[in-house]
């Protein structure tokens, strides 16, 4: 019993005898059975996470967030990439629920038909992350992107762009939201053109920025400010600029979202929305253990909020 339990639930056995257990764990080359414990408690020690990809900088502060949080608990994470898709993700997600997992913590709000029906039958604890929204399947911990994006082209009206233009790539939800956000205060505006707009289902790359201003400068050559679905394409949205000898930010004004490291440090800085990753990644996971430890949140739904960094991007009236 005392071994099963140093094995389970180590900070429940002294540090001697753990010391003494794990000796001879390592002499015998001793490895638990997931399966057999998990059968035995009805529950493995596993948490699933499902991202949408486990190469683009967004996730991967988020998934570093979760590591951070979960070093040296009893915890183990357990990586799936959904890679945009809404049928990998419901495969996903039936092969974590089928390995009776502690808890789950999935992206968005998106979720198909038949997975939404797999996670509200789900016998595990569930977090939802990089969204906020207004019926989560059990928790959820993110911000809104349609007031982000929102607020982002308030920044660029105030800095006295009137003809501000819209890139986006991949169109995942999230990305819809965004081009939401900014279409509905454009036209609060009275400054919203849908010629202005230019979106593509290609993975976002710095070079497709650069294309995509190509595009968005061929058919409305008027535009003098762009709000960009992420950090990549206002990356490339600058690069095209300067190679057009258009000024920044006094013939035009860039804005990214997420405000990733490159962003202060391109010239000029680009201005961004701030989404706050890291600290989605590592709430998510303490809500999760928190509640499977008995310790229900206080609120169910957690909005991180968001911030807009004016930089030299936008600085066309000192806005920035």
């Amino acid at each position: 019993m005392t071994v099963s339990r140093a094995l389970r639930d180590p900070d429940k056995v002294s540090a001697k005898t753990l010391t003494k257990i794990r000796e001879v764990v390592d002499r015998l080359g001793y490895v638990p059975d997931p399966a057999a414990s998990a059968l035995a408690a009805g529950k493995t020690n596993v948490i699933g996470v499902i991202v949408p990809s486990v190469t683009n900088n967004v996730f991967s502060d988020v998934m570093r967030g979760i590591y951070e949080a979960a070093e040296g608990s009893k915890w183990q994470i357990q990586l799936g990439n959904s890679r945009y898709s809404p049928l990998e993700e419901e495969s996903l997600v039936r092969t974590f629920l089928s390995q009776r997992p502690a808890g789950l913590v999935l992206s968005g709000l998106d979720q198909s038909e038949d997975t939404a029906r797999l996670l509200e039958r789900a016998d595990c604890r569930i977090v939802q992350i990089m969204e906020c929204g207004p019926a989560p399947y059990d928790m959820m911990v993110g911000f809104s992107h349609v007031e982000a994006s929102a607020a982002a082209t308030r920044h660029l009206l105030a800095a006295g762009y009137r003809r501000p233009g819209y890139i986006a790539a991949r169109l995942d939800p999230r990305s819809q939201r965004r081009l939401a956000g900014f279409r509905g205060e454009a036209e609060k505006a009275g400054v919203f053109d849908a010629g202005r707009i230019v979106t593509t289902p290609r993975p976002s790359t710095v070079t497709l920025g650069c294309e995509l201003v190509a595009d968005l400068l061929s058919k409305a050559p008027e535009t003098d400010a762009i709000l960009c679905n992420n950090d990549d394409l206002a990356l490339g949205a600058l690069f095209e600029c300067q190679r057009r000898g258009i000024r920044v930010p006094d013939q035009m004004g860039i804005c990214g979202f997420n405000d990733l490291e490159m962003m202060a440090a391109a010239n000029p800085p680009i201005t961004s929305v701030r989404t706050f990753r890291l600290a989605m990644g590592r709430d998510a996971f303490r809500m999760l253990t928190g509640a499977l430890a008995g310790i229900e949140p206080e609120q169910p739904v957690v909005d991180l909020g968001y911030e807009v960094v004016a930089r030299g991007s936008t600085a066309r009236n000192g806005q920035g």
